[in-house]
């Protein structure tokens, strides 16, 4: 009699680990509670061991897209780095790309865009608004069955061989072509999608032959400055730049002087002039004259990053799409960024980053899928 109460109790204490398990993976997942068919499975596939199914159903709640997903792609879309902005083109096109389980390298390259779908009535999408998205924002579409896939090719006219995922959308043109001298785009783009801001990369032993001729080589008549200081971003980070030359986000200064209503505009064989300003600082600086660039840090300290195999050089923002997502650091950047979105911190003990290992080979080896990286991640932190 006592073998059969304790075989019970084991069993019932069994089921009530997979059950809190099976709440805990839900809500990290998709930020909202089960309902009760759904904890139910969940539980009974956790009891089963077989925790992808359980995280399958979680990742399946709309919550998962409307909430998860657009929290954590929001923030790549401004400089603040702020979740508090709009639904737009580069949000819903990472929100896309993740539910149709597409790889997740596209991101940096393809010609891929996700819009509302017809049946909505949503305005037209424009390049020189945000109205489309706007509207399915306030209207709470849901993003889970609400997008559909297109090309930025047949929406925006942007010729395919100039279309690079999320770098040349709508969004990411206002909040980083605009002004300036294009190199914010590259920047944000290294600290959005490999997790690197220029002063982790910087490397003053690179050669500094693409420098510009607008940055100073003697700041406040020291050159010791640029040299220790100034060079090492600038080499490896002018040579890169160069692939968005034909770019620029324009827009009305006097009438709309934050840009609400600009668009992209794409001018190839046309050097934008944004990359000849204050030619005088250092005249025998490097003049640009196309849009070819070149990866400085195959070599040297940035060679760590773990460049895949190519020329490391090209035409265009798609090419050098492709040379970024095709790194480690960009496959490292997304396991920790996702551990972080479902375990609500960053890997902190050894188990930790034995794990952000084994998701970094799981997310490479399962053709880069940023959703079952979610799955995966999250059954790790869902607890005991």
């Amino acid at each position: 009699m006592l073998l059969v109460l304790g075989a019970y109790l084991d069993t019932a204490a069994a089921g009530d680990l997979e059950r809190r398990q099976a709440q805990r993976l839900h809500d990290r997942i998709a930020g909202v509670p089960p309902s009760a068919s759904v904890l139910d499975a969940m539980e009974q596939h956790l009891i089963d061991g077989n925790s992808s199914a359980a995280a399958a159903l979680a990742l399946d709640n709309n919550a998962f897209y409307n909430v998860t997903l657009k929290n954590f792609a929001t923030p790549m879309t401004n400089e603040e780095q702020t979740v508090f902005a709009p639904l737009n083109d580069y949000t819903a096109t990472i929100i896309g790309l993740v539910r149709d389980d597409l790889p997740y390298t596209e991101v940096l390259s393809a010609d891929i865009l996700y819009v509302g779908a017809s049946a909505l009535g949503l305005p037209a999408y424009s390049t020189g608004n945000n109205d489309h998205y706007a509207q399915m924002d306030e209207r709470g579409i849901d993003l889970k069955t609400g997008l559909v896939r297109s090309t930025q090719s047949s929406l925006t006219g942007l010729p395919p061989q100039a279309s690079a995922g999320v770098m040349t959308t709508r969004a990411a043109a206002k909040a980083f072509f605009i002004d300036g001298t294009n190199r914010a785009m590259f920047r944000f783009t290294m600290m959005n999608h490999l997790c690197k801001d220029m002063e982790q990369v910087k490397d003053p032993t690179r050669p500094h032959d693409r420098i510009r001729q607008d940055v100073s080589r003697s700041p406040g008549g020291d050159s010791r400055i640029f040299l220790n200081n100034c060079a090492g971003c600038h080499a490896g980070l002018d040579p890169m730049a160069q692939a968005y030359a034909f770019y620029q986000y324009e827009y009305d200064s006097d009438a709309d002087p934050d840009g609400v209503s600009g668009r992209l505009v794409y001018t190839p064989g046309l050097v934008q002039p944004k990359y000849h300003i204050n030619a005088n600082n250092f005249k025998h600086g490097y003049v640009t004259a196309n849009d070819r660039w070149d990866n400085y840090w195959r070599q040297g300290p940035n060679a760590l990053l773990g460049w895949s195999a190519g020329s490391g050089g090209g035409n265009g923002a798609k090419s050098l799409g492709v040379e970024l997502a095709g790194s480690d650091a960009f496959a490292r950047c997304q396991v920790e960024k996702v551990f972080k979105a479902v375990c609500f911190r960053t890997p902190g003990d050894s188990n930790d980053r034995t794990r952000v290992d084994n998701l970094i080979t799981s997310f490479k080896g399962g053709n880069y899928s940023l959703k079952k990286l979610f799955g995966e991640a999250a059954v790790y932190c869902m607890g005991d």
